[in-house]
């Protein structure tokens, strides 16, 4: 079988998406929805891909426009499933490089509303080297405004024209950032002020949170997976079965235009994001970052090992029922809710999280994912929270650099702390070693060495850890 539409019976939707990226989350999230959403709710929404770099990998195009989206996973009733999808929300790709007029081109049609993006973190960035003429300017958002520029002028500013903006970079309030460096743009270029007034009305700036692993290309599995297929694709793409969409922005106007009310999507609009991402940071990413240190020195290397393991289990859950959720100001049965879907991803079979992967500066992890979860518990019940405080100890303990076995742990962080840490170990003093890392104030923006009975309940923690083994010391929490 060959991946056409033509011999699939597959039609070619009206382009009224633009998407800067062509990178497998995108696919695997963005495009997969709008699939569901023209073959289930009659959206009728076809997605031009823009790719933003300059690279000559090739396009969409060479499958008209089409790729299979494999989702894996544990579902809601904890069986395993796979879902096949051949993805044809894509109508085709431009490679903005190499043809920057027909880029141009998209402002001029009158369907287009919506642009989603994922141009990295570093994407929604500011350059004052980038110019109105160049083609195209190096930047995203450059590049974004002279798009918006260019629809500006076709339909001489005529208020219905503006679009939805989606950006789905990894940055806090990504819309708004994307809205700034924008009028930044529109500045430096004298763009005037009738531009920037449209900009602001006629457009609608949304901020969003997204939430799934896409492990991309599935190399290792390729023959196997195309077997089974019956076809080769050389765009495939792999995720897991969870997904969430956040969007900051007008509920009624998106549902309506987006046509959310005719199916079931895991999509939430609202007011503020911000709860959701402290419930993906606290929930999630803390029990990544909690769970790293505790299980490799344990012995093991992956999530799925750690969750496979009783005693490491015990641990995350009940540090996530007892030490985090009642510091996230949410709904309690959402909360819980969440977690119980976080369990099932990091029980995900076709998922290979190394837990060394996620160990990259835990340092600064640890301040982001688990602190305020210490801070907030201990402002409301004056206690230490026990295991967020052994999570700690035994983050300290990893940075020692070397496993209970004796094998070496690649350590990676800054160099600041992984010389500060190379010092402290040299001591062999746990009570000096935990008082000088929590008294980095620098880091910390604070002495955590104030917060009572913190640097205790840390030191001991640490001592034990180090000389009876984290098994032993687990077993005792």
């Amino acid at each position: 079988m060959e991946l056409n539409r033509e011999k699939l019976n597959l039609p070619k939707y009206p382009e009224k998406i633009i998407q800067f990226g062509e990178g497998n989350f995108l696919r695997s999230f963005i495009d997969w929805q709008i699939d569901i959403l023209n073959k289930n709710a009659g959206l009728n929404a076809g997605v031009v891909v823009v790719r933003p770099i300059d690279t000559n990998q090739p396009l969409l195009d060479t499958q008209d426009g089409l790729y299979t989206s494999i989702i894996r996973g544990i579902n809601e009733k904890g069986d395993v499933v796979k879902d096949y999808r051949i993805i044809s929300s894509v109508n085709r790709e431009i490679p903005i490089y190499k043809e920057y007029g027909e880029y141009l081109n998209l402002a001029r049609n009158p369907d287009i509303r919506f642009i989603f993006s994922n141009t990295t973190e570093a994407g929604i960035a500011w350059s004052d080297k980038d110019k109105y003429d160049d083609a195209p300017p190096a930047t995203y958002p450059a590049k974004l405004t002279r798009l918006l520029h260019e629809r500006f002028t076709a339909f001489s500013g005529a208020k219905d024209k503006g679009f939805i903006l989606l950006p789905c970079e990894l940055i806090d309030y990504n819309g708004i950032e994307l809205k700034r460096i924008v009028f930044l743009y529109a500045d430096l270029w004298k763009l005037g002020d009738e531009f920037k007034k449209w900009l602001e009305e006629s457009n609608i700036w949304c901020s969003t949170l997204v939430d799934r692993i896409v492990t991309g290309y599935p190399k290792a599995e390729k023959e196997t997976l195309e077997k089974e297929l019956g076809y080769h694709d050389a765009f495939m793409t792999t995720g897991e079965y969870f997904y969430l969409y956040v969007i900051q922005g007008p509920k009624e106007l998106l549902t309506k235009e987006l046509h959310l009310d005719k199916v079931n999507l895991n999509i939430v609009i609202t007011e503020d994001l911000k709860p959701y991402k402290l419930r993906k940071v606290g929930i999630l990413n803390g029990a990544h970052t909690s769970m790293v240190p505790v299980a490799y020195l344990y012995g093991v290397d992956t999530v799925r090992e750690a969750m496979e393991n009783e005693e490491i289990r015990s641990f995350v859950l009940q540090e996530a029922d007892e030490e985090i959720i009642p510091a996230i100001d949410m709904d309690k049965t959402e909360l819980h809710q969440f977690k119980n879907d976080v369990v099932k991803r990091f029980q995900n079979p076709y998922v290979k999280h190394m837990l060394l992967d996620i160990s990259l500066n835990s340092m600064s992890k640890y301040k982001t994912r688990i602190l305020p979860q210490v801070l907030e518990t201990q402002k409301r019940t004056g206690k230490v929270p026990k295991r967020l405080a052994f999570a700690l100890a035994a983050l300290i303990r990893f940075y020692k650099g070397v496993r209970e076995n004796g094998d070496p742990i690649p350590l990676k962080d800054d160099k600041v702390f992984l010389d500060l840490y190379a010092e402290l170990w040299k001591t062999k003093d746990y009570r000096k070693i935990a008082e000088t890392v929590l008294g980095l104030k620098d880091h910390w923006d604070l002495d955590l060495n104030t917060i009572p009975g913190f640097t205790d309940t840390v030191a001991g923690y640490l001592e034990k850890i180090d000389t009876e083994g984290v098994k032993k010391a687990l077993r005792e929490i």
